[in-house]
Parts: structure tokens; sequence; C-alpha cells
């Protein structure tokens, strides 16, 4: 592999953020790095240019992400209800409220496209490990891939 060794452990919060290999935290989970090119933000590659871990761990696999995406939507629309609370206010005589929603829904949409690359990238960040003898091939290998029926959804 062409990385060069580096004893540090990179972050793993900036790792997520950055939607880097969860086995050594260096390669690029994604093809192309623009979140909104929406013909290609989730393509992904088949395996980690660093460290060759491959990314399609078993069929069906991803499909867990939904719950890490539906928690950080969760998430993002308490962080702005708490900071128009604190900066605008509630109020039950004027429309307030109705234009925090308008504005919370504009936002997710918005932020779809990288919510759902973070999602996915800590969906296999709870399966797959960091390794600091990744430039040895200690991957984990998927368990149950037809390959047959690859990329065929």
């Amino acid at each position: 592999m062409c990385a060069q060794k580096n004893d540090s452990k990179p972050n793993v919060v900036v790792s997520v953020l950055q939607n880097k290999c969860p086995r050594c935290r260096r390669g690029k989970l994604y093809q192309y790095s623009n979140a909104y090119d929406l013909k290609r933000f989730m393509k992904m590659n088949d395996q980690c240019p660093v460290c060759g871990q491959p990314f399609d761990m078993e069929p069906g696999f991803y499909y867990g992400t939904s719950y890490v995406s539906y928690a950080l939507t969760l998430a993002i629309s308490g962080a702005t209800f708490v900071a128009w609370w604190l900066t605008i206010q509630f109020s039950l005589y004027d429309n307030r409220l109705f234009w925090w929603l308008v504005t919370n829904a504009l936002l997710l949409v918005l932020l779809q496209p990288p919510i759902m690359r973070i999602a996915r990238t800590i969906w296999l960040y709870c399966f797959v490990y960091y390794s600091k003898d990744w430039e040895k091939g200690d991957i984990i290998k998927p368990e149950r891939v037809n390959e047959a029926q690859m990329n065929n959804w």
C-alpha cells in the first residue's frame, strides 16, 4: 500500500467527519469528496485504498444507517431548537415556532447528503475497529458475501 507509516493514531471524530476508513483512519471511504454531487455522492470504494479493508461487509449491511441518520437529524433539530430558544425565543402570540419549523426543515434538507455519508461512516465504525497493525494486512473479511448478487440493489 502507498501510505507512509505514522505511529500516531488519528482522532476518531476527525476521521468520521472526514469519512476515512475505520481500520487505518487514513484512506477515503467515498470515491468522490463532494457530498453535493447528487449523482455520485454515495459511491463508496470497494476497499480502502490505503489498507485494503473491504467496505461491503455483507448484504444489507448499510440498512442500519437509517437509525444513525435519524439520531443525527434529531440531534441537529434539538440543537436548532435550543439555539432558536436562546436567541429568538418562542411565543404563543406570534408565529416564531412556525419559522423555526421551516428553518429547521430547510436546514435538514440542505444537510441531508452529508448526514447520509456520516451516518454510513459511523455505522461502519461500529463494526470495523482501528488497528495499529493495519499496514501488515490486519483486515476484517466480509462474512456473508454472495459475489453473484454484489451491487444488485
